[in-house]
């Protein structure tokens, strides 16, 4: 019979196996969600493609994954973490090479969502590997070397997409997933088998469904408001109209998708709050900020990735530091800093133009936004995890990931509507120009909320009894 728990150490081989794979599996997820960024001007240009379209080849991939991320936790809980971890990498293999041979834009963003529903999968299942692997007392070290590697797989995605645009070609941002998961499956097979005794049976399928179609009605609204206002408006409806249903079929059914028991833990709601606007400010930046460097500033793909390696510096060397930082001091103060960071840096990035100097005008901000990241990934996660029992880690990941990727995802589709931007305007640099200003400034307001909300309502262990 499979163990339910494990008591692997840190320092041991089957330590470094769960890690191992718990990383190389959530990072190719999370690389998808920025790689694809630097990617976006050339797929445009490639199938002739519209803003709206490149728009839903981000959110297509993010819509599913938002949406079903919250079903791969219980799944992992009782069916056994490793296996639906596994099965999720398979998926997202095959789907990557769907995407990689795509003809059209039509059929990319299909094949995007579909990479989307596999991510679900594994991206709750790594961090739930670790939480029901590690013995206790590792637990802390173990999740901090894991998100900051994650990290560090985020923002290192816009470079290695301009190296595979410049280098050989778009469809390569997809195809480079297939070695990696090959690996990844040869790793996760040397991971001790989990699962959660107190798992229940069947599952919220009306929740699952209704959660999609609210997302995936608000989402078309915002992309299709100014090009189909026709369509918009219903879309608009049905969002609204699924979303609230969604809720109250959580709050009735015994078993739901998204247990609203969570959320009476303040820690929880306000670290899920928290979350929604960081990763919403973080998915902004990002997309505008490659666009932007191309299309402005005259970069190529490549250039731009390189750009970037600010990020990736300062997460790779400080990730893990904060992290252990955290974990002494508590994560008030980190939530509350590393969001005010990120801010300041993005308002610095306002001033990319058709001529930056590079070290002041695009390096300079990178590093004081990569700065925050280092500081708030790693005690934002342990907080969500603290908050809830063990047994609840696949549920409370999935939750967790899920507010991430839908913060992402919105913002990503309100702010060209926002900033007054449709159609072909990603390749008219005087057009663009505006709106990116505009668009870093918002991501900028929505850190500085994420930051008031952490001093406000995230308290460190022990500060709620007193």
């Amino acid at each position: 019979m499979d163990p339910t728990c494990a008591e692997v150490r840190s320092g041991s081989r089957a330590g470094r196996a769960v890690l191992a794979a718990a990383v190389l599996g959530s990072s190719l997820a999370l690389l998808d969600s920025t790689v694809v960024n630097v990617a976006l001007r050339r797929i445009g240009e490639d199938l002739d493609a519209s803003l709206g379209q490149l728009q839903w080849v981000a959110n297509g991939y993010l819509l599913s994954l938002a949406s079903l991320t919250l079903l791969g936790g219980p799944l992992g809980d009782r069916f056994g973490r490793r296996r639906i971890f596994m099965l999720g990498v398979l998926g997202f293999a095959l789907t990557s090479v769907a995407c990689g041979v795509a003809p059209t834009a039509p059929s990319l963003i299909l094949a995007r969502v579909a990479q989307g529903v596999t991510a679900a999968l594994l991206v709750p299942g790594s961090l739930a590997m670790i939480q029901g692997t590690f013995a206790p007392a590792d637990r802390g070290r173990a999740i901090g070397t894991w998100s900051g590697l994650g990290g560090v797989a985020a923002a290192i995605g816009p470079f290695l997409g301009g190296w595979l645009v410049q280098a050989v070609s778009w469809r390569w941002v997809f195809l480079i997933n297939l070695p990696v998961a090959v690996v990844t499956l040869l790793v996760a097979r040397r991971v001790p088998e989990t699962r959660d005794p107190q798992s229940v049976p069947g599952f919220d399928a009306a929740g699952a469904v209704l959660g999609a179609l609210a997302l995936g009605g608000l989402t078309y609204a915002l992309i299709e408001w100014r090009t189909a206002p026709g369509l918009a408006v219903p879309a608009l409806a049905v969002g609204l109209v699924c979303g609230a249903a969604f809720w109250a079929n959580e709050h009735r059914r015994a078993h739901p998708m998204l247990p609203p028991s969570l959320f009476a833990s303040r820690q929880f709601s306000a670290a899920n709050a928290m979350t929604l606007l960081t990763y919403a400010a973080l998915g902004g930046v990002l997309f505008f900020l490659v666009l932007q460097l191309q299309t402005v500033a005259g970069y190529d793909a490549l250039q731009a990735g390189l750009a970037t390696l600010p990020i990736t510096a300062v997460m790779l060397l400080l990730a893990g530091r904060a992290g252990a930082l955290a974990g002494r001091i508590g994560p008030r103060l980190p939530m509350t800093v590393g969001p005010v960071l990120c801010a300041l840096g993005v308002l610095l990035l306002r001033r990319v133009d058709a001529d930056p100097a590079y070290w002041t005008d695009v390096a300079v901000p990178l590093t004081v936004f990569g700065l925050g990241l280092a500081a708030l990934v790693a005690p934002l996660t342990a907080a969500v995890l603290a908050a809830v029992p063990d047994h609840h880690a696949g549920v409370a990941s999935g939750v967790n990931n899920a507010v991430a990727r839908a913060g992402s995802l919105l913002a990503v589709a309100a702010l060209p509507l926002m900033v007054g931007l449709a159609g072909a305007d990603y390749q008219r640099p005087e057009v663009f120009a505006d709106g990116y200003r505009a668009a870093m400034a918002w991501c900028a307001a929505l850190l500085v909320a994420g930051g008031a909300l952490s001093w406000l309502l995230i308290r460190n262990p022990g500060a709620e009894a007193r």
